[in-house]
């Protein structure tokens, strides 16, 4: 089951370099997670860095052996994490929580958390995938740079248990985790796209500097994103398109 076991770690400068070394060392069981409330250099993606305060749920990670995808199948098991994601913050922050491609958490146009994971292969073999979760907690501030975020905090007025928080994340996780099944894929992709920030709603985006009203449609068992612009859908990977909001 994923969270058992369930480590807390007093401080540390990244829980999913830590779970790497872990993994790396033969040291742990698929399901094991780590938390900590002190993360000193915390990852984002595309090797940005994610900034957190003491108390946050930020630096969750969990080591994932998934025998249950097939290599070519990654992007169901970053879709997953991301529903389960999705599932605990909307069940304090309601139904305007949602997931913005590919696997950030938003409420309404604010930023609540992140997804990094990292894999481990040997050969063509998907060993672990190091799974790290930040959820957007008991912030009751955030620095001018960072704008667009939002915390739980903010949205209930309530300051909570961030470890306690963190362990129902894996009851969540662990219940999308068991979805992932072949006859399963079609309805949680359906899930996962209707979910989406901006789904069949008109948006502003920028590719290669141009910025343009489009329209998400879908997304493909690949991950990719498609976008309609000017009645062409356009299928877009990561990193590609940029979304624009204006605060």
């Amino acid at each position: 089951m994923i969270g058992h076991p369930f480590h807390i770690l007093d401080e540390i400068d990244s829980t999913n370099n830590y779970a790497m070394a872990q993994v790396n060392s033969g040291q742990v069981t698929s399901g094991t997670a780590w938390f900590t409330s002190n993360q000193t250099a915390g990852k984002g993606t595309r090797g940005k860095q994610w900034l957190a305060q003491p108390g946050d749920i930020s630096a969750l990670t969990i080591a994932l052996q998934p025998a249950m995808l097939p290599l070519s199948r990654q992007f169901m098991l970053s879709m997953a994490v991301a529903l389960a994601a999705c599932d605990c913050y909307s069940s304090y922050a309601g139904d305007e929580t949602i997931i913005k491609w590919p696997n950030d958490i938003y409420w309404r146009d604010r930023k609540a958390g992140g997804i990094l994971i990292e894999n481990v292969l040997r050969g063509n073999i998907w060993q672990y995938a190091i799974i790290g979760i930040g959820l957007n907690i008991n912030q009751a501030s955030f620095p001018p740079d960072l704008s667009n975020a939002v915390s739980l905090r903010q949205i209930t007025g309530k300051v909570r248990e961030a470890s306690t928080l963190a362990r129902e994340l894996c009851t969540f996780l662990d219940k999308r985790i068991r979805q992932l099944q072949p006859a399963g894929y079609e309805a949680l992709l359906q899930e996962y796209s209707t979910r989406l920030f901006r789904w069949q709603q008109p948006g502003l985006y920028r590719i290669n500097g141009e910025i343009f009203e489009g329209v998400i449609r879908g997304v493909l068992p690949d991950g990719h994103l498609c976008l309609e612009k000017d009645g062409v859908v356009m299928q877009l990977g990561f990193g590609e398109v940029e979304f624009i909001i204006n605060r």
